[in-house]
């Protein structure tokens, strides 16, 4: 089997800088990157693009809300007119600098609290794809199965990868456990466990001590993870280890 390893990246701001990304490129196949909405700049996504072309890694759009100073985290009301126009701007931006690189963006992926927001409204769900259908009919969507995202996707004719989790708990009813919950991040050690059964058998660690049901093509390694880098590296070697080819989707 084969099984896709991607990370958020490219989420700084000017001086500021919130993981290795370059050491990250080195271990996944595919790399979300922050398109200047909710982290990143014009500099860190010409770098990040530049880097991810080196390495031979996929580019993914990684859209969120126009929330610097909330990280992306922060639950937005938007209109779907609206939410269409932002994804297509940013879609657009990190476009160009993934095509100067001499790659191109292959994918989108909602960031933060918009991934949640549009996974249970269908309406939102669809403005993503609209941008998405309008700015190149081939891309594809990267995002949580069973959800209002994977059902926008197949009534337009959109592309769908379920995506997993290794370093976040999940909620019984399938969803990521909220960041301040006690055991919501997990560690190295429970994510490379994690990332193994959901590989080998779709499911995943609840909250609650229980098994939920994941089913995913991609796994993610969240780049702003305590040594993300090494649990990455882990998992990696782990998925090989286990006859699981690495591999990117787009």
């Amino acid at each position: 089997m084969t099984l896709d390893l991607n990370s958020d990246l490219g989420e700084g701001f000017g001086d500021y800088v919130m993981a290795d990304d370059a050491a990250m490129l080195d271990v996944v196949t595919s790399a979300n990157i922050a398109c200047g909405f909710h982290a990143g700049d014009p500099a860190i996504m010409r770098r990040t693009c530049a880097l991810a072309v080196e390495r031979g890694v996929r580019i993914g759009a990684h859209v969120g809300h126009r929330d610097l100073a909330g990280f992306g985290r922060r639950a937005i009301a938007v209109t779907p007119a609206a939410l269409r126009d932002e994804t297509l701007y940013q879609i657009g931006a990190l476009d160009g600098f993934a095509r100067a690189a001499g790659d191109r963006v292959r994918y989108v992926k909602p960031h933060g609290a918009l991934y949640h927001q549009a996974a249970a409204d269908r309406a939102l769900a669809d403005a993503i794809i609209a941008a998405m259908r309008e700015y190149d009919p081939a891309l594809t969507l990267l995002g949580p199965a069973a959800t209002e995202l994977e059902h926008a996707a197949d009534a337009a004719g959109t592309r769908f990868v379920g995506e997993g989790f290794a370093d976040r708990a999940y909620t019984p009813e399938g969803l990521l456990a909220p960041r301040g919950l006690p055991g919501a991040v997990l560690d190295a050690e429970a994510a490379v466990a994690q990332a193994l059964s959901i590989a080998h058998d779709g499911k995943a660690v609840g909250v609650d001590g229980g098994a939920v049901a994941v089913s995913a093509a991609s796994i993610c390694v969240h780049g702003d993870t305590p040594a993300a880098v090494e649990m990455a590296r882990r998992i990696r070697a782990a998925l090989d280890e286990s006859g699981t080819a690495v591999r990117a989707f787009a």
